[in-house]
Order: structure tokens, then C-alpha cells, then sequence
């Protein structure tokens, strides 16, 4: 810890902030950490990205492609790849989610999110391809953190080779469904958490991003079941269907029915995903504030298993996973589990 702060010190110092005042930001599920510096009254963001557990390199590549398509991502003050630094235009601290509970216009804002997404899947372009594919093999990894962390919590016993075989075959069958529509750069947290409120901007400007730097290229249907489908609160059902028909209306070439088993698929994938991870963070690293959130993505998770394409998955689910273990103690004790 000495050693990280003597590199956080010499880094400052020769970006110029080296007597800037500094107070820790804010924290989240990954091993990030971030401090907002303050000079003669201005402000800068720090991130704390410590290698090899994460990878500013990628943040910082994917900030460049946002802000080359003219979207809000913070620019970069200064930058150390190998030592994990980067310092950052300051978006200041009205998040989606701070708006929201200060009372803010929840459609509008929706609806300032969605059109950012269509002037994202516009402006892309195909030849800007540097990202990794989101393919069936990182979309299995993620989905398996469902059997791997949750089923033992939930269960008192480890999965079965059988079982966790049983899971893949069924997944391996949907897959392919959610490939059937354009792809575009995914920024895969896209939900309310991770979306600033900027004033003085106009259109999708007026959105900042942040957490993008596990961005791949991938379904354009991915971002907007992050959206709508959020683990962390609910969005009413109206709400929900008018920005799918928002989306929709901009690109009116796209096939629906595909769309929508893309959707579904994905909204799945990602819901097991979530299960998966929330469990990991209270018994690895326990971390048990996120465990309440997993009765609600249960819920979403349900209901995208209803839609005819998942049917393998729900029959894994519903023999595997019935309705009595789809739920964990809401303030489990960290402790030994799964690899």
C-alpha cells in the first residue's frame, strides 16, 4: 500500500496535480478505486486501477473510440498504463441513479440513455473492429457463474459434471439466437449506475459513460436489456416498452422477431450472469450488499425464460433450480465456495 501511494504521488506530480487537495470518490464491484482532486478550483477524477487485476489500457481505448463517435466519456488528463493511473476529466456527481432519487423526469432520462444507444449503433462503424467479440465463449463464461457460485450457495451442494454439462448443452442451444442482429461496440453496464447527468450539453452529449473498459463488439440488443432489465431497481413496464419501441423506430430495417429473441436471450444470459456475480462478491469477497438484488433479477430472469427460444434453458432451470432455490439468505456470511 506505501509503495502503490508513492506511485500515485509521482504520478500526480508529473501531471501537474502533485498539490492537488484529494479525497476518496467511490469504490464498486471491481478492484477500481477512484479520488476527485481539487486545484484553484478545479477538478480532475483519479482512477486506481491496479494491474494485473485490472486493465486501464482497455478504458482508455474504448474512451478514445466513444469520444471519436462524439459521445461523453471523459477525456483524459493524464495517463500510466503500466502502473494502472489514469486522470480524468471530472463528470461531477449526478448519476442516473442520484437523479432519479432527487425526483428527475425518469422517462426523459430513459429516453436520453436509449437515444444514446441509436446514435451509438448509427455512428459505428464495422472497420473500427479492435474490440474481442462477445461470442458464445465469453457468453458461457458468464452464464456459468450462475452454477459455479450461486447453486451451492443456494443448494448446499455443489453442481453435478451432469449438471453443469446439462446447463451448457442448454445455452449452447439459445446462443446462436443472439446473434441474429447488427453488432455494435457493447459497453456492457450500461444501466443507471454508470450514467451521468452533464448540464450544458445538448442531445445524447447531455449522457456521460463510465465503466466501459470491459467493452466488446457484440448484439446490439445487449446494452438495452442493461438498461431495462436492471438488477438494481425497477423500471416500470410501460416505461420499458416505449423505449423498445424507440429503439425500434430508429432502425426500422431491423428484423423484430429477432430482435426480440436476441433480447430475451441475452436478458437471460446476463440475469444468470448477475446471479452469479452477486453471490461471488458476499462468499469470495464478502461483499454482501448486493444479495437483497438478487430476488428482483430472479424475477427478470423468470421472465425471460417464458419467451419460447429459452424453453432449453428453462427446462435446465425448472428440473435443476425449481422455484424453492432461487433464493439466498439476504445477508449470507462470506465463507468457502466454489473455484
Amino acid at each position: 500500500m506505501v509503495e502503490r501511494e508513492e506511485q500515485i504521488k509521482r504520478f500526480l506530480a508529473e501531471a501537474g496535480w502533485g498539490g492537488a487537495e484529494r479525497r476518496p470518490l467511490a469504490a464498486d464491484a471491481s478492484f477500481r478505486r477512484y479520488d476527485r482532486l481539487t486545484r484553484d478550483g478545479t477538478t480532475a477524477v483519479l482512477m486506481d486501477a491496479p494491474p494485473p487485476m485490472e486493465n486501464v489500457r482497455a478504458f482508455h481505448a474504448v474512451q478514445q473510440q466513444l469520444l471519436a463517435l462524439g459521445l461523453s466519456a471523459p477525456r483524459p488528463i493524464q495517463l500510466d498504463e503500466a502502473a494502472g493511473l489514469l486522470l480524468l476529466e471530472d463528470f461531477g456527481d449526478r448519476t442516473y441513479t442520484r437523479a432519479l432519487d432527487e425526483g428527475a423526469d425518469e422517462a426523459a432520462l430513459y429516453r436520453l440513455a436509449t437515444d444514446l444507444l441509436i446514435a451509438l449503433h448509427r455512428r459505428w462503424r464495422n472497420g473500427a473492429e479492435t474490440l474481442p467479440p462477445y461470442d458464445e465463449r465469453r457468453l458461457m463464461e458468464e452464464a456459468l457463474l450462475l452454477t459455479d457460485w450461486y447453486m451451492e450457495a443456494a443448494t448446499g451442494r455443489r453442481p453435478s459434471r451432469r449438471q453443469r454439462a446439462d446447463y451448457i448443452e442448454a445455452w449452447r442451444a439459445v446462443f446462436p439466437l443472439a446473434q441474429r442482429v447488427p453488432r455494435s461496440l457493447v459497453l456492457r453496464d450500461y444501466h443507471v449506475d454508470n450514467l451521468m447527468v452533464l448540464e450544458g450539453r445538448d442531445g445524447v452529449a447531455a449522457c456521460g459513460l463510465l465503466d466501459f473498459q470491459d467493452a466488446l463488439l457484440g448484439p446490439v440488443t445487449y446494452d438495452l436489456v442493461s438498461l431495462l432489465e436492471d438488477a438494481r431497481r425497477d423500471i416500470p413496464a410501460p416505461l420499458v416498452e416505449e423505449m423498445l419501441t424507440r429503439y425500434l423506430a430508429a432502425f426500422p430495417a431491423l428484423d423484430r422477431e429477432a430482435f426480440a429473441t436476441s433480447y430475451a436471450v441475452l436478458g437471460a444470459q446476463r440475469s444468470a450472469k448477475i446471479i452469479g456475480i452477486f453471490t461471488r462478491l458476499s462468499r469470495r469477497d464478502g461483499k454482501g450488499d448486493y444479495l437483497p438484488h438478487i430476488s428482483r433479477v430472479w424475477r427478470l430472469l423468470e421472465t425471460d425464460l417464458g419467451k419460447p427460444p429459452l424453453a432449453p434453458v428453462k427446462a435446465w432451470f425448472d428440473s435443476e433450480l425449481p422455484p424453492l432455490h432461487r433464493r439466498i439468505p439476504d445477508h449470507e456470511p462470506p465463507g468457502e465456495a466454489a473455484p
